[in-house]
């Protein structure tokens, strides 16, 4: 069986003859000094004991929580030496092995929803993300004058994703043609758009569509007079319900009788 030996040792002094005070020892003959004496003590064996770590840190900052140490039977075989024993080895009052800690109550804290997806999805653009004050007992969620202000976190970042395709020409669709019978125009819009949607000048002007055609109506002839009668050259005048006459005049449309007859006042004199 291990021992916990210790010793003891009786140690050797000048003293003077008449009163036994002790003085230096340069006062005594070193040659007929006595060797120190040492004799062995304690040979009983130490009784086991509970040996208590260090507590962790606390599970929780604030609200109630637990840290938790480490407990062993240890018993002492030397000086420097300790064996752990069963737990039956030591007294019944074990020393706690957990203990409550951080239990005030926690101050209202700052809760950060997840980022939103970089807007625009193409060239730099920002990502944002919602913030809610929150009580840290319930999870109520409180107005953010609550919350500190030297610690809100922020609620936008850059970020900037694959290079944008160049801006391209986008059109609209066609609108009505300018005559309701025959020859006129109609037009469209014409955009150079970025990805983005906005309005962009980096368009190739070569590559421009065209923003206005030619467009022909059906006429219905039935509803307009074929017959013009002939008068002074004063009561020549263009039929009200013709809109096209001006186009008659550009594309050369006078000479054909027609066109001459609902056009005309504008064909008058070609």
């Amino acid at each position: 069986m291990f021992m916990n030996r210790g010793g003891q040792t009786q140690q050797v002094v000048c003293k003077k003859q008449t009163d036994h005070t002790v003085v230096y020892n340069h006062f005594c003959d070193k040659r007929s000094k006595p060797k120190d004496k040492k004799r062995a003590c304690n040979s009983e064996p130490c009784s086991p004991s509970w040996w208590s770590g260090e507590w962790s840190e606390c599970s929780r900052s604030c609200n109630g929580g637990l840290r938790t140490r480490e407990v062993l039977c240890k018993r002492k075989i030397s000086p420097t030496e300790e064996k752990v024993q069963d737990d039956g080895a030591c007294t019944p009052q074990r020393p706690p092995l957990t203990e409550p800690c951080s239990n005030h109550t926690c101050p209202p804290e700052w809760l950060a929803l997840d980022w939103s997806e970089c807007n625009p999805s193409c060239g730099p653009g920002f990502r944002h993300r919602v913030l809610l004050c929150k009580r840290g007992e319930s999870g109520d969620t409180l107005p953010e004058s609550q919350c500190p202000k030297h610690g809100r976190p922020t609620t936008r970042v850059r970020c900037n994703l694959q290079r944008c395709p160049p801006p391209m020409w986008v059109t609209g669709p066609w609108g009505e043609c300018s005559a309701k019978c025959g020859l006129g125009q109609e037009m469209r819009s014409v955009q150079c758009l970025a990805q983005t949607g906005q309005p962009s000048n980096e368009c190739p002007d070569l590559q421009r569509p065209a923003a206005m055609q030619q467009c022909k109506s059906k006429c219905d002839l039935s509803s307009l007079p074929m017959d013009i009668p002939e008068g002074d050259p004063e009561e020549c005048k263009d039929v009200n319900t013709v809109a096209y006459c001006p186009l008659v005049l550009r594309f050369k449309f006078c000479s054909r009788p027609y066109f001459r007859q609902m056009c005309c006042k504008t064909c008058q004199g070609h």
